[in-house]
């Protein structure tokens, strides 16, 4: 048992490497997921910056423990702004077309996103613009630039003057 002697006489450090392999393996895991993508050099930087110690073979468990949490925060992170992106889901072929409703209604004044979930439902039957194809988002911004059109012309109160030869 020379290895819990060295491990337990080093101050918690893992002087062999074998104890604190896992913690190390889990730390590149996260490091290299699809969320984070860190290089080798982003990895160590974050850990100089947590730890201060450049090499990541020199933490002791409760160190690495810390990165991992960090590295775990910032996957979260990405996460939630992923999450919140409003033209990130749906159908790709309408992205533009989405974002040009959504700025219509905008113009509109439509500050609730139910206003718009109605409309569609009204015309197409379904509750989300990310769920219409090219010709529902065509139909759509169609109908909203009507809406626009009226009620920019109808600022005077919706009567229009007409003229019938009348002096």
């Amino acid at each position: 048992m020379p290895a819990a002697a060295e491990l337990s006489g080093s101050g918690g450090k893992a002087v062999m490497g074998m104890s604190a392999q896992p913690e190390i393996r889990m730390l590149w895991g996260i490091a290299k997921s699809p969320e984070l993508r860190l290089t080798d050099e982003e990895l160590h930087l974050i850990v100089e910056r947590h730890t201060g110690k450049e090499s990541i073979k020199l933490l002791n468990k409760r160190e690495l423990r810390g990165v991992i949490g960090e590295l775990l925060n910032m996957k979260d992170s990405v996460k939630r702004q992923e999450r919140g992106k409003r033209f990130g889901r749906g159908n790709p072929a309408t992205e533009n077309q989405r974002k040009k409703i959504y700025k219509l209604a905008q113009e509109l004044g439509w500050d609730k996103p139910s206003r718009l979930s109605g409309l569609c439902r009204k015309m197409f039957g379904t509750t989300a613009v990310e769920w219409l194809d090219y010709r529902q988002c065509s139909k759509l911004i169609e109908a909203l630039k009507a809406m626009l059109a009226r009620e920019k012309g109808g600022e005077d109160g919706g009567l229009q003057s007409v003229d019938h030869g009348q002096k």
